[in-house]
């Protein structure tokens, strides 16, 4: 790497210069990553607590939540001290890093979406065979699996970023070290690494998402095809949630990523970024939390102990 780039630390630009709008911003980030860190825990510790939840889903929603907190945590703490201090220098080295563990926490997040996808749609389309076909093993090697081609998917992108020289100027204009505003600052040839970024994201978000609809496909087939409203209704609720987030990270994602550089406009990138990045990590355990009946009933079995203990120490 240091053979390949003349810049030793890089200037990323931010949200805003306006020394009036850094303060509230810090506050604003400050309660969303303190929330984003309380759901997510919370929801780690409740499927932990609660014997009932011990299931293949929850296994799965738990690992999401991991994953919620590791790509929030790559960026908006970093993001709160620049708001505060007014210091956007960050090492070529910690910038590798950042972009690195950023990408593993938001890839592992999406291949969760997958494999709970294909947990749906046993649930729904095969419930007698569900507890043959989505075992404890096939949970631990699906989860694993994403962990492992996470690390493998960054590791060639950070390579592929890094190897690059960036002598023309190391002022990022973004608010943290992202591929498309990193690659824009290169001085190098960028046509190959674009083409490969652009490869890597597609053939992710293009296998992701057919298996998603393909599953989706056949549960609202199959959803349509019974006869007791209230099974059509419960099992709408079940996969509503999935669905949510799945829109919400990739319809983000794609629009950030899957863009040619001269289509980029780096306000909008901005946006798309701080939605997925630092806001939707907050919203992913709200949104399976709201509308699920047996999450309240542990959160408020876990309240009633809490309740309990307290009253019996007094």
């Amino acid at each position: 790497m240091e053979n390949n780039s003349e810049a030793t630390e890089f200037i990323l630009v931010g949200l805003t210069s306006d020394p009036k709008l850094q303060i509230p911003l810090f506050i604003t980030f400050l309660i969303i990553y303190f929330l984003t860190l309380v759901c997510n825990l919370g929801m780690i510790l409740l499927i932990l607590l609660d014997s009932r939840l011990h299931t293949p889903m929850y296994l799965f929603l738990s690992n999401l939540s991991l994953a919620d907190i590791g790509y929030s945590s790559a960026v908006t703490p970093r993001v709160m001290t620049g708001l505060l201090t007014g210091d956007n220098v960050i090492s070529f080295y910690d910038c590798a890093i950042q972009l690195f563990s950023f990408g593993v926490f938001a890839i592992i997040e999406s291949d969760l979406l997958v494999v709970m996808a294909y947990d749906r749609y046993v649930a729904v389309c095969r419930p007698l065979h569900y507890n043959t076909l989505v075992t404890t093993k096939v949970c631990a090697f699906l989860c694993l699996g994403c962990y492992v081609l996470a690390l493998l998917d960054e590791c060639i992108h950070t390579w592929n970023i890094f190897r690059l020289s960036f002598c023309k100027s190391n002022v990022i204009d973004h608010f943290f070290c992202d591929v498309p505003p990193v690659l824009a600052i290169s001085c190098s040839d960028i046509h190959s690494s674009e083409i490969i970024m652009f490869f890597i994201v597609a053939c992710n978000a293009f296998f992701s998402l057919t298996v998603i609809l393909s599953s989706y496909v056949l549960i609202f087939a199959t959803i349509l095809r019974m006869r007791s409203a209230e099974g059509r209704k419960k099992a709408f609720s079940t996969c509503a949630a999935h669905l949510t987030v799945v829109t919400g990270l990739y319809g983000t994602i794609t629009f950030a990523y899957l863009k040619p550089s001269s289509g980029h406009s780096m306000d909008l990138d901005k946006l798309a970024s701080l939605f997925y990045s630092i806001v939707l990590p907050m919203l992913n355990p709200l949104v399976y939390s709201v509308r699920n009946k047996e999450v309240k009933s542990a959160f408020i079995k876990v309240i009633a102990k809490a309740k309990s203990s307290i009253g019996f120490l007094l």
